[in-house]
């Protein structure tokens, strides 16, 4: 990590005013005491609470809501979020922190865009805009205890973020008035512009008044049509506003209302980024640059009364994938550059689809002081995560750790009188198993719960980038397991992880190719295709890369027993559906140590004339057989197959598996996925539903017994463990593919689920390694 944190350049700004910056960055005497690292404590999740349970305990409507951004009761004890698709804001009972209850809801008259706290009441800022053209806003004041609106403040625009001054007297709006994206190509100025509202608050909140402070004409981009989008006020009640799309920074004095200072966001010069949208073979590769790249900032905190920190999520023509640490000159102290990229990616989080965009897109950032250390905490959008800072020393952030999120973190809260952290995930809907959702965590004495896999670096000092995860093998003795990524990155590799380390190791990754064309080999013994979908020589080709790499679907791995590694890659398409044709058949191939194809097992050609879209998942080797578990029936078929397949003989028998019954209130299919060799002809399975959240209910191991078994049997089954309570522990929503399964040479058991890519709006990216300890009958 360390090795790339200054690895960019810093646009027009020259090392005198560099060092300036940083000797204004000392703090002054009205500064609070110093902060002191803690080497013991952390951050870890307690419990999420997803939004739909506001409609329902059980979360069984389909109707989509949100939690955007979040507020706190003055106590710490009660949540209020914004609730834009439903308009109205949302309460959520935290006195105790594991189990968060909710309260209930209050309908706005509009569209919530924000909300903060003051005394008794929450501020909500609400648009409604009937266009762009003509934008409008106001601001609702609800008793929080009786969750009543008991007045309403007229705004001259359509307002995005609100904040509170810390003495209780100002509040301070950003008026966005924001732009059409559908109108030609979206830029630009297109009026009316944007401005800053302050509210002096004295006497009720029906007496309140209101001043607008003009912001027209002080940026160098689209001068006239200004777009503030966050806002955030220091103890010297001066508020700092990020005008995102002009790429420029305000900051205003509340009590004048004068425009103190102004300045440019400026642009940074990235290196050693991925700017090369996924799927391609080669997986992400940190080898290319960025010049001039506009920061475009979106969420700002203050850090003290002379420094903020801005999150540069990009909109327009920018987002410079980091965050940026200023002083209230307008200097730049510390910009992250690379180093938010490279730390996603070695937790299995990086987002390739948003390569070529903004990458991990930070939304947003907030600030805490918690028992004597002070924190800045930055929400990566698009990769879910939130990433902690020690800011002990100001002009240089320490990273202290990664927390893992429901997808796309909008809103964060610190809460330092309960050691809280909360944030507010806005990403919602249903059928995708995405649930917005209110993320706590606790700061606590204890080690980080997360990652539970982080990846060492390649030669070049970049991380070794990985997710995916879709079969888990161990090594046969000490504490080694292989995982194999599936096809989302279309050039398939092998990982080697050392679970004796905390968080695991992902310490080498190794590269399936097939010098020796034994994939092109395969085309001589394809019977005559049927019809024009029928799986085909051109299928063939696509599986293997220009570069020698493959392009396979490896949903399971084994360690062979004579060296090297059994896959089991899952075939692409059901036979005779032209909307799904067959591009790939179910294959078993066995690879060297290095990842060198040096076989292709097939299945018979009258079971391939059944193939379904779920095919092969697990893969084992044992007593010379290896044992393939399919992941649901094929066609005509009540049962999904157990293959055995017989090294020697080089012939397959089948039995078929009992699923359990679907259970999820959200429909959906049971199937398998991993399978591992027990010994005495036992293995063991994992069986689940395709459900996450609130919906799910099937993850199970499962033991089965093929002594004695005959060729079209149907297995019996015994239930060794309920893998929910295990899911449950990590404090998020129950992620949904457990495609990992893997036995230590000391019986100790592990899971692992598949976070499919981090595929963009559908999967937060969250991977658990869980170790299951020795299972009694397993």
């Amino acid at each position: 990590m360390q090795k790339n944190w200054m690895s960019l350049a810093i646009s027009g700004l020259s090392t005198m005013a560099l060092s300036a910056a940083l000797v204004a960055c000392g703090g002054d005497k009205d500064e609070p005491a110093a902060s002191v690292p803690s080497a013991d404590k952390f951050f870890n999740r307690t419990a999420t609470f997803t939004v739909c349970s506001q409609i329902g305990a059980s979360c069984e409507a389909d109707e989509v809501t949100a939690a955007e951004i979040v507020a706190a009761s003055e106590d710490g004890m009660t949540l209020v979020y914004s609730n834009s698709p439903k308009g109205e804001i949302g309460f959520v009972d935290i006195s105790d922190v594991k189990v968060p209850k909710a309260l209930g809801a209050l309908a706005m008259g509009g569209e919530p865009t924000s909300v903060t706290v003051l005394g008794a009441h929450a501020i909500v800022a609400v648009n409604t805009s009937p266009s762009f053209v003509a934008p409008s806003g106001k601001l609702v004041v609800v008793d929080i205890a009786a969750r009543k609106m008991v007045a309403e403040i007229a705004l001259p625009g359509q307002p995005d973020s609100i904040a509170r001054s810390k003495d209780g007297k100002y509040l301070a709006v950003a008026i966005e008035n924001e732009r059409d994206e559908d109108l030609g190509d979206g830029a630009p100025p297109q009026l009316p512009g944007g401005s800053l509202v302050i509210v002096d608050v004295a006497g009720a909140p029906g007496t309140w008044k209101t001043r607008t402070v003009d912001l027209a004409g002080i940026a160098t981009l689209y001068p006239s049509d200004p777009e503030p989008e966050y806002v955030a006020i220091n103890d010297d009640n001066v508020a700092v506003v990020t005008l995102q799309e002009n790429n420029h920074i305000a900051l205003v004095d509340l009590a004048s209302g004068k425009l103190i200072r102004h300045f440019s966001a400026g642009t940074v010069d990235l290196t050693q980024v991925d700017l090369t949208d996924a799927p391609r073979p080669n997986q992400v590769s940190f080898t290319q640059s960025q010049a001039g790249r506009l920061r475009e900032p979106d969420g700002v905190t203050w850090l003290s009364k002379t420094r903020f920190a801005t999150a540069n999520e990009g909109d327009l023509n920018g987002g410079s994938r980091g965050f940026t640490v200023w002083n209230s000159e307008g200097n730049v102290v510390w910009d992250a550059g690379n180093t938010l990229e490279h730390l996603v990616a070695r937790v299995g989080h990086y987002n390739d689809k948003r390569s070529d965009a903004k990458g991990n897109e930070p939304e947003n950032v907030a600030f805490g002081r918690f028992d004597g250390t002070d924190y800045l905490f930055v929400a990566s959008e698009r990769s879910s995560v939130i990433s902690v800072y020690d800011m002990s020393r100001p002009d240089v952030p320490a990273f202290k750790q990664v927390l893992p999120t429901a997808l796309a973190p909008e809103g964060v809260l610190a809460i330092p009188s309960r050691k809280l952290l909360i944030v507010a995930s806005e990403a919602d809907d249903r059928a995708s198993l995405v649930r917005s959702s209110l993320n706590i965590y606790q700061y606590q004495t204890a080690a980080p719960a997360y990652p539970t896999i982080q990846s060492a670096d390649r030669a070049d000092g970049t991380p070794i980038p990985w997710s995916a995860l879709s079969g888990l093998a161990a090594a046969p003795t000490g504490s080694t397991v292989y995982a194999v990524d599936d096809s989302f990155f279309r050039g398939n590799r092998i990982f080697e992880i050392d679970t004796a380390r905390k968080p695991a190791q992902l310490q080498r990754e190794i590269r399936v190719t097939d010098p020796d064309r034994r994939i092109a080999a395969l085309a001589a013994l394809l019977p005559a295709a049927k019809d024009a979908n029928a799986f085909d020589a051109t299928d063939l080709a696509a599986m293997v890369n220009a570069d020698g790499t493959v392009n396979l679907d490896p949903e399971g791995i084994s360690v062979a027993s004579d060296g090297g590694f059994w896959i089991a890659s899952e075939g692409a398409g059901t036979v005779g559906e032209a909307a799904r044709p067959v591009l790939s058949a179910n294959l078993v191939f066995k690879l060297t140590a290095t990842g060198v194809i040096q076989e292709i097992i097939q299945l018979p050609a009258e079971v391939n004339a059944k193939q379904q879209r779920f095919g092969f998942e697990g893969i084992a080797e044992s007593n010379g057989r290896l044992v393939v578990a399919f992941q649901r029936a094929w066609a005509g078929e009540a049962r999904p197959r157990i293959g055995v397949y017989d090294l020697a003989a080089r012939t397959w028998q089948f039995m078929f598996y009992p699923l359990d019954a679907v259970a999820s209130p959200n429909g959906g299919w049971v199937g398998l996925s991993d399978i591992t060799a027990m010994g005495n002809n036992q293995f063991m399975l994992v069986e689940r539903d395709n459900q996450g959240g609130p919906d799910a209910r099937i993850k199970r191991l499962y033991r089965i017994d093929l002594s004695g078994q005959a060729d079209g049997a149907v297995l019996t089954k015994t239930l060794v463990r309920d893998l929910l309570p295990d899911l449950k522990l990590a404090g998020g929503n129950v992620v949904e593919k457990i495609e990992g399964l893997a036995r230590l040479a000391n019986g100790e058991w592990l899971i692992v689920n598949d976070n499919d890519g981090v595929d963009d709006g559908a999967n937060s990216g969250e991977t658990l390694l869980i170790r299951l300890g020795q299972l009694s009958g397993g």
